[in-house]
């Protein structure tokens, strides 16, 4: 099963000294480049980050140039606008996301 992890699932659970749990649960995960980039944004370390850099079940993609990436940017950050399209190019059978303005609307589970 692919899974696609925004970043705010990894620094959260890294906070509270949980983040073995993604490993747990889903043996795999892919990350878009922007996700590091937010992990390390400011000069800092964010929660999560050491974990990303020492996890090889954690696999990085590059994408930021693509036209749908673009176009999400509009009214997403560049993480929630790579994980959408990063689940999209692999046809994840997950996306890990927090915020609300990133999810697909109700009515788009009737496509399905």
């Amino acid at each position: 099963m692919i899974v696609v992890s925004n970043t705010s699932p990894l620094t959260n659970l890294a906070a509270i000294g949980h983040f073995q749990l993604l490993r747990d649960v889903y043996a795999k995960l892919q990350i878009p480049n922007a996700v590091w980039e937010e992990l390390n944004a400011g000069g800092q370390r964010w929660p999560g980050r050491e974990e990303v850099a020492a996890a090889d079940w954690i696999t990085r993609h590059a994408l930021a140039d693509e036209p749908l990436v673009t176009a999400l940017k509009a009214d997403l950050d560049a993480g929630e606008a790579e994980s959408i399209a990063l689940a999209m190019r692999l046809e994840a059978a997950l996306l890990l996301l927090d915020r609300l303005p990133a999810r697909p609307p109700p009515e788009w589970d009737r496509l399905a």
